[in-house]
């Protein structure tokens, strides 16, 4: 069976956030394709487009290592994100369909259940999903692209403190969903470019961590750290 490059790929993707691969250190095909189970050829283009991302670089001499963001690269994707997701916000507001308000009505009652009982685990998850499915209601595949791309990099970047009145952030989310309904396409923009904001306060910087040791599946599949990843037949 062969495995997909973007399979590897987001195997990689994920152990390179979660702390499996530190910063700096090597990537070599060899035990990578060992690691995940695969042939070398999936790895080797799963880390041209990781590169491609800015998850990796390649060093003379080195070959292909972990990225070593600097603190202004970091500050810059919650810039950038402070700019796009109003942008989809608004878009969203224009194209949005009923199953789009569906889930994102869903989100917001979870979300101040959970915040009222304090399940703060749970609601980085419902947020982190909530601003997924505000993206995909844009219906904009570019758009939609570099929000994922500076979702992974900012959670591999930062940790989140969780907001001081969770109920009040949710009421906020809310608020947004009533006017991406309505198609009120500049008021969802101004109340995303809020939520944008607060949330951006709440980042910080994480410190490079020790990497965890990692294991090697048996041959046929691709792992990460925490599950394996479906690796259904299709063409490299």
């Amino acid at each position: 069976m062969r495995v997909p490059a973007h399979s590897v790929c987001t195997a990689i993707r994920d152990d390179i956030v979660s702390g499996v691969f530190e910063r700096g250190s090597r990537l070599t095909e060899e035990v990578l394709a060992r690691r995940y189970g695969v042939s070398r050829v999936p790895v080797r283009e799963a880390l041209r487009t990781l590169e491609s991302e800015g998850f990796v670089v390649t060093r003379r001499h080195a070959g292909a290592c972990v990225a070593e963001p600097s603190e202004q690269e970091a500050a810059d994707l919650l810039e950038v994100r402070k700019l796009l997701e109003p942008l989809s916000a608004a878009r969203a507001a224009q194209r949005r369909t009923e199953a789009h308000l569906k889930v994102l009505r869903g989100l917001v009652r979870l979300g101040q259940e959970r915040a009222r009982r304090g399940e703060g685990e749970d609601l980085r998850s419902l947020a982190a999903w909530f601003h997924e499915t505000l993206a995909q209601a844009s219906g904009s595949p570019g758009l939609i692209a570099l929000l994922t791309q500076l979702r992974h990099k900012i959670a591999w970047m930062y940790a989140v403190d969780q907001p001081a009145r969770p109920a009040e952030a949710w009421a906020e989310h809310g608020a947004l969903v009533d006017a991406v309904a309505r198609g009120d396409a500049e008021r969802a923009r101004a109340l995303a470019a809020q939520l944008a904001e607060r949330q951006s306060a709440a980042h910080r910087l994480r410190r490079a961590a020790r990497p965890v040791p990692a294991t090697v599946p048996p041959a046929g599949g691709v792992r990460t750290s925490q599950r394996a990843v479906n690796t259904a037949s299709g063409r490299n």
